[in-house]
């Protein structure tokens, strides 16, 4: 088993304010908090639901924990990851790939914790940039998920070309491709027709979305390989989205760069959980309809 930080003095909150069930969560953590001395640090959001907690600080807390769904998770991921501090993900919300616990689990979860009685699921993250044409680079994104080039308002295609390291893959026209780790396999990448990757499998996942030829397939690289693919069309309105929730907008002859990360996402688990367990829950695998009733 592991330790987080002995003893667990600190304990950071990061939660979807729109979820049902976050104000009853909140209130068992900081009852949880409160019995065993553990001080709270919160996003500005939590403020007014948690008086006694400390503005959010990423670099000092010893155990993040996030209240929503998966999107909730991944968002508080990217705050922390730079710090690999670990992350309780509490489900608020309906499919919960990433997150690890149901509302009622919180306060014997965290005893766990305290007790070393968990593992670590250590995600490793994408770094993603654009590099522009005249030489400007932006700033740098850490994704959890994905790092996704797409296109914006209008239903036309875009033009594209990829490289893998110093080699050119294809230039083809598509909706877009969708740059992933093996943890977010299972989220755009999958609804794109991409493979489901299990974690431990070091590579990151290129998947073409709508490739106007069939020829065009998803590819699975080393985890080493720098990706980069460079706008060809002519259109303004072209996106990066990381992990679904921020990004910026790219001009022709721009080129979008992705590598593996620096930074990773320690997962808390506990016994009982795995990775195919999660498929067979959330995806229903194995299940049938027999005369109106569910078997497995």
């Amino acid at each position: 088993m592991n330790a987080v930080s002995a003893p667990l003095r600190t304990i950071g909150v990061v939660g979807q304010p729109t979820y049902k069930g976050l104000d009853d969560a909140l209130r068992t953590l900081s009852a949880f908090a409160g019995e065993h001395s553990i001080a709270l640090c919160a996003e500005e959001s939590l403020a007014a639901a948690l008086p006694n907690a400390t503005p959010f600080d990423p670099e000092h807390l010893d155990l993040l924990v996030t209240l929503g769904g998966d999107g909730t998770l991944l968002r508080g991921a990217r705050l922390v990851a730079p710090h690999h501090k670990p992350v309780l993900g509490v489900n608020l919300g309906h499919l919960g790939f990433l997150t690890s616990i149901a509302p009622e689990e919180l306060d014997v979860s965290l005893e766990r914790v305290i007790a070393g009685d968990f593992d670590l699921d250590v995600r490793f993250t994408l770094d993603a940039h654009v590099a522009g044409r005249e030489g400007r680079t932006g700033p740098s994104y850490v994704a959890l998920n994905d790092a996704v080039l797409h296109k914006g308002g209008f239903a036309r295609v875009i033009r594209i070309r990829m490289w893998m390291g110093d080699e050119e893959v294809a230039t083809y026209s598509a909706d877009g491709v969708i740059l992933s780790t093996p943890t977010g396999s299972t989220a755009y990448s999958l609804s794109a027709g991409g493979a489901i990757v299990v974690p431990t499998v070091e590579c990151i996942l290129a998947t073409p979305i709508c490739p106007h030829t069939l020829a065009v397939r998803p590819l699975l690289v080393p985890a080493s390989t720098v990706v980069t693919v460079e706008v060809l069309s002519p259109s303004e309105e072209l996106i990066l989205t990381i992990d679904g929730q921020e990004g910026e907008a790219l001009q022709p002859g721009d080129r979008l760069v992705v590598r593996r990360g620096d930074a990773t996402v320690p997962l808390v688990r506990f016994q009982g959980e795995s990775f195919l367990s999660t498929l067979r829950q959330k995806l229903n695998w194995g299940i049938q309809q027999v005369n109106g009733k569910t078997h497995r």
